[in-house]
């Protein structure tokens, strides 16, 4: 495994990089690497966790390929020898986390859909009884699933967090023509998906999609049911009322919750162990959801 903190460890130079990837503007397509870098509390780790950009990569072209008869997406490849110069002559690095992609319209708005109640949609209730817009039963608790799922976007942010909005608020960023085809989109992803994992013995909580235009079709970009931008829980320990452990980065939060840090940079240095166990979580609800794709892109896992 070559593990990777940026591109241009390799000699190139990204044109937009984000917490996680890299990203080269090829006129038509992108470029995109999911490097092992990691943040908490928005703020990028001196350290890397190995591997973690591979599982995210492998595992969004999982769920894409999965999807593709739901709705058409932006990948064009993944084997970084059909990529173009001077890209294909680092695949030994660039397998595995690389995907060649076609150019979207981006639609401003995440895509959120929850099927149980945690995190900001657990705070949001507490306070009056609803998570963006949606009226919620009384008396639910913490992790507890939902009568059924809600749809519940946020704005797209490129820096700081996303704020969650309505249903209604959404309407005029993306379009009223756009709006209920997204939702909808949506919402079937997150049935589908969650059936699937449920059937493996996992819990996916909540996700959010990012949506694009192409030639006037709307198409899936970014990454897709990650551990990034999911929470996945096992359901052998789900207990209402009890926050779950999850497969993330929850290991790292709860170090870092330990020390005496402002969650401001620069950030502390992090032991080898917790660096470690957060890349195994990774790895393993990969090897899990998607034991096939683990084994097929095992020599960069």
């Amino acid at each position: 495994m070559a593990a990777l903190r940026s591109t241009r460890d390799l000699g190139l130079v990204p044109d937009y990089e984000g917490k996680v990837r890299d990203m080269f503007d090829l006129g038509d397509r992108f470029l995109i690497v999911a490097t092992d870098r990691i943040s908490a509390f928005d703020v990028i780790m001196n350290d890397i966790v190995p591997g973690r950009g591979v599982v995210l990569n492998v595992m969004s072209l999982a769920w894409f390929k999965r999807f593709a008869d739901v709705v058409p997406n932006h990948i064009i490849t993944a084997d970084p020898a059909a990529f173009p110069a001077p890209f294909a002559a680092h695949a030994a690095h660039l397998g595995g986390r690389s995907v060649l992609v076609k150019k979207a319209q981006r639609f401003d708005a995440e895509c959120v859909v929850r099927g149980y109640i945690a995190g900001s949609g657990w705070k949001s209730y507490r306070q009056d009884g609803t998570i963006c817009g949606h009226v919620l039963p009384a008396g639910l608790r913490l992790a507890e699933q939902l009568p059924q799922p809600i749809f519940t976007p946020a704005t797209k942010a490129d820096e700081g967090h996303d704020e969650n909005i309505s249903y209604e608020e959404m309407v005029p960023i993306v379009g009223a023509a756009h709006a209920p085809v997204l939702r909808e989109t949506a919402m079937r992803l997150y049935r589908e998906g969650s059936a699937y994992a449920r059937e493996r013995g996992v819990i996916l909580a909540d996700t959010k999609f990012e949506f694009g235009l192409v030639d006037g079709k709307v198409i899936l970009i970014d990454e897709v049911m990650t551990p990034d931008s999911s929470r996945f829980w096992p359901a052998a320990a789900h207990r209402p009322g009890e926050e779950p452990p999850s497969w993330d980065k929850q290991i790292l939060r709860n170090h870092l919750e330990t020390l005496d840090w402002d969650h401001a940079p620069p950030p502390p240095a992090l032991p080898r162990d917790i660096l470690e166990r957060t890349s195994e979580r990774y790895r393993d609800v990969l090897e899990i959801l998607f034991p096939e794709e683990a084994a097929a892109w095992r020599a960069y896992l």
